[in-house]
């Protein structure tokens, strides 16, 4: 039965290909060429599904309702109240949700496509640990699909040690709607990864980063991060907020440098 699902594949990926091909060749029927092929794509994803079983479906299910909270969220721009703006522009803004808590939005302007730091955040993502000093390291656990992906991750504690070591399992999923790109996730089980000795567990999610090409610029990127975590442990609330918004300063800052660190070493090459 597997041999057959792969081959019903293999065969709707060919299709695709030489749909594609023809319709480099001239004039023709496109429109009866581009009907076919979104046909054989969707076909492509059902089969994919199929392959798919019962706890890896819950995963991906679980990743896309964290996507549709956290738009909405960030869809409803009503009381939000400012945390911190920068020099630069970068701005964070929370407000309180039921059910959910305190939740903070982050918006910055990266200097590079959206191609570029969507590379950074989601092809790169085990390298983290590298440019951002608030991540000890990212581990993808299991990649599911091709949009899915369980990841752990250790933030490292604060200056002196206010806020110690935390780690996070989560499940994340990335989509591309047009020329806006989505990272969402949140926190899940995992039985590969248990506790971890010196590390307190926390909680995060819904969370998403939006990456769109900046409308004046589209050599520019505007970021937007919804950030909703759970520390755990007993934290005053003051610290927990301040820690918070300031980790999504930061963060844009060490992503900036690391875009410009990445371009530097390619143009040596």
């Amino acid at each position: 039965m597997y041999s057959f699902i792969r081959l019903r594949r293999t065969a709707a990926v060919a299709l695709t290909h030489e749909l594609e091909k023809l319709a480099l060749v001239g004039p023709g029927p496109s429109k009866w060429i581009n009907q076919v092929r979104r046909k054989s794509v969707l076909l492509s994803s059902r089969l994919e599904e199929k392959t798919l079983n019962e706890g890896e479906m819950a995963y991906i299910k679980q990743g896309e309702e964290a996507l549709k909270k956290s738009m909405n969220i960030l869809g409803d721009q009503d009381g939000w109240k400012t945390e911190i703006v920068m020099e630069n522009g970068d701005k964070v803004l929370s407000k309180v949700l039921p059910d959910i808590g305190k939740v903070f939005k982050l918006e910055a302007v990266v200097e590079k496509p959206l191609d570029n730091v969507y590379g950074e955040l989601v092809d790169n993502m085990e390298k983290m640990g590298e440019w951002n000093p608030n991540v000890k390291e990212v581990k993808i656990l299991q990649k599911i699909g091709k949009d899915t992906v369980i990841t752990h991750e250790k933030a490292a504690e604060t200056p002196g040690n206010i806020v110690g070591a935390r780690d996070f399992v989560s499940v994340r999923c990335s989509k591309r709607r047009g020329s806006t790109c989505i990272l969402a996730g949140m926190s899940t089980r995992f039985g590969g990864m248990p506790e971890q000795k010196g590390y307190i567990r926390g909680e995060n999610g819904p969370t998403c980063m939006v990456l769109r090409p900046l409308a004046e610029d589209i050599s520019k990127t505007k970021l937007t991060w919804l950030l909703s975590i759970d520390l755990k442990g007993w934290l005053p609330k003051s610290i927990i907020n301040q820690v918070l918004s300031q980790t999504q300063v930061d963060f844009a800052k060490h992503l900036r440098s690391r875009m410009v660190s990445s371009s530097n070493a390619l143009s040596l090459c």
